[in-house]
């Protein structure tokens, strides 16, 4: 049995706030941009691999991953190549330990979304983020990179949400000019969670 600090869900181990290991981290890594717990959006980005698939050896890349759980699920269930990117190094041991504990590996890369080349997203199959459009600031650099990864020929690019108005200001963009959609996404474990998930295919 799982302690009231931890919990499993989609087969994803994770610690939560309360857990010894991570008050240890917090204590060293004071992460500063919001990487400070696993985020709602991550299980609505997991349903959907567990409900559309993912094939074996598939590259993901997690942007603003944060604890990486997303990409962790990627990983373990169905054997995907990840790395994660964000702008803040203080996260990343936070990463590493989820990774640990539920046995695969993650590469990680930091690098602010503006700064991810070309060249980088080449090599992505598959471009995720869960909740990180949540400030207006971020809809230019965001929208920016995920021209850039159409332009790259990123076969499938998922940013999930709660529904934003930044988020849903981004989401417009795109359907207006490209194969892109907003889906609604619910799903009922860890618990109800709502939200909205912009898929953009080639």
């Amino acid at each position: 049995m799982l302690p009231e600090t931890a919990m499993k869900s989609y087969g994803v181990r994770a610690l939560l706030s309360a857990h010894p290991e991570i008050r240890k981290l917090k204590r060293h890594y004071p992460s500063s941009v919001h990487g400070n717990k696993i985020w709602a959006s991550s299980w609505l980005l997991m349903d959907y691999f567990k409900r559309q698939g993912l094939n074996q050896g598939t590259r993901v890349m997690e942007i603003g991953c944060g604890w990486g759980l997303t990409g962790i699920y990627c990983a373990k269930n169905h054997g995907a190549v990840v790395t994660g990117l964000d702008t803040d190094a203080d996260v990343f041991p936070y990463l590493q330990l989820h990774a640990d504990l539920n046995k695969v590996k993650i590469a990680v890369l930091r690098k602010p979304f503006e700064k991810l080349k070309k060249e980088e997203l080449e090599k992505v199959d598959v471009l995720i983020g869960a909740d990180i459009c949540f400030w207006e600031s971020m809809v230019d650099a965001l929208t920016k990179l995920i021209r850039r990864a159409i332009g790259s020929q990123v076969p499938l690019i998922l940013i999930a949400d709660p529904g934003r108005e930044p988020f849903e200001k981004m989401g417009e963009t795109f359907i207006k000019k490209q194969k892109a959609e907003v889906l609604d996404w619910s799903v009922k474990r860890p618990r109800n969670i709502h939200g909205r998930i912009l898929r953009i295919t080639k």
